[in-house]
């Protein structure tokens, strides 16, 4: 390659200078209309940046002459539809909670507007499909099997105030004790070989057996004598195959030994009485419809 400049006949296009293998670069001017367009972009572009908000700040973006807000426009449009609700809102937060289901027209906003509640809030822990997270923590909503009640006003309770948080004085509250400090860790295993006979699981007959005092002296008054549990204390059902934090007996010594304390959020400081009785109906349709 070179930059040896040819010499050119009159009217022939000068070159840049440019050879490879005998291949020429010429310097063909750019066409007029697409310089004419190219200039109008550039003062298109400046003139955009001074009418609408363009440039980004520390906190912030320039403002724009014309004052333009896409946020404002976005609240505009979500009090335009709230203004149109606003009725059937009324309507759902005055209605009786057992009575919304009755009502076809109040049924369906509930559910709608409940399913839109809970993708935004609740699936985090609960799942998009409000299937749990097993294991972990947080229940499954769709089968039937409640801690602290399944009808509609329990459900409403438990999101208004949360469980065992302490920013609401309402909040449905109950503890299990750390047994590892309390139990010999013998009388763990025992207890643990019982509640898995109790669920109908493989478990060491003899071990089980002796558990069963264990069991009586230290479990049976929160989760009763059968192991079955108490919703008003939000203890759970032990003969069953529904478990929040694994049913195994690795599981089990686990829990027994550390104890569970799960938390969740009162939703009454963040959601609309609306928006929480619309979640309501929805996690009970989830749920069966106890």
């Amino acid at each position: 390659m070179s930059a040896k400049q040819t010499n050119r006949k009159p009217g022939e296009v000068e070159t840049t200078g440019h050879t490879w293998d005998g291949i020429e670069e010429l310097n063909n001017p750019l066409p007029r209309w697409w310089l004419w367009v190219f200039y109008l972009t550039i003062l298109w572009g400046i003139g955009y940046t001074i009418a609408y908000p363009a440039w980004p700040l520390v906190t912030r973006a320039t403002e724009g002459a014309l004052g333009y807000s896409v946020r404002e426009e976005v609240a505009n449009e979500i009090q335009r539809f709230n203004d149109m609700n606003a009725p059937i809102r009324a309507r759902l937060e005055a209605a009786d909670l057992t009575e919304i289901t009755a009502d076809p027209e109040l049924r369906q906003f509930a559910t709608q507007a409940g399913a839109a509640v809970f993708r935004t809030w609740c699936a985090q822990c609960h799942g998009s499909g409000a299937a749990g997270v097993q294991a972990s923590g947080y229940p499954n909503l769709l089968d039937d099997d409640w801690l602290w009640g399944g009808d509609i006003e329990s459900i409403h309770a438990t999101v208004t105030h949360g469980i065992r948080n302490t920013t609401d004085d309402d909040a449905r509250y109950s503890q299990m004790p750390a047994f590892g400090d309390m139990l010999e860790k013998a009388e763990i295993d025992q207890v643990v070989q019982h509640v898995l006979a109790l669920s109908g699981q493989a478990h060491d007959a003899t071990l089980a057996t002796a558990g069963e005092t264990v069991f009586a002296d230290n479990c049976a008054s929160c989760h009763a004598e059968d192991g079955t549990g108490d919703r008003a204390q939000g203890a759970p059902n032990l003969t069953d195959a529904i478990w929040l934090y694994g049913g195994d007996a690795a599981a089990l010594t686990a829990t027994v030994t550390n104890s569970r304390f799960g938390v969740m959020p009162n939703w009454n400081t963040r959601l609309s009485e609306a928006d929480i009785r619309s979640v309501s109906v929805y996690v009970h349709g989830l749920g069966g419809g106890e």
